[in-house]
């Protein structure tokens, strides 16, 4: 290796140096000025609520999970075809029977279960 090509390994000049510097002080600067925006935006937010200001429970306790069997509406009769994007919402109504489908006797109730196939 020559003397010419060992210095500009070297970095001869110092240039590279001065720009990493440079650098370093960039991002030192741009942390800073983010951490002052993040501190500045959190003093701008309303204070955590109060403990008068917490939600209650209700005075007849907690409300617990009510079940009930569901049935759709009945669908409207039209002369044409309904597209989907006629359709709409289409609500549901309480059942008129309440009581839990069961399985079949003899069936696992699960999908695929190998049993027979349509009755």
């Amino acid at each position: 290796m020559t003397n010419a090509s060992m210095d500009l390994a070297a970095g001869g000049s110092g240039a590279f140096a001065v720009w990493l510097i440079v650098a370093a002080v960039v991002v030192v600067a741009v942390l800073i000025g983010a951490f002052a925006f993040g501190s500045r935006q959190k003093r701008r937010e309303p204070p955590p609520p109060r403990p008068e200001e917490q939600p209650r429970m209700p005075d007849d306790g907690p409300v617990h999970e009510e079940r009930e069997r569901r049935e759709p509406d009945e669908m409207p009769r039209r002369d044409e075809r309904t597209l989907p994007h006629e359709m709409g919402h289409q609500g549901s109504r309480t059942a008129s029977d309440q009581k839990r489908p069961r399985w079949d006797e003899g069936s696992s109730g699960s999908f695929g279960s190998g049993g027979p196939g349509g009755r």
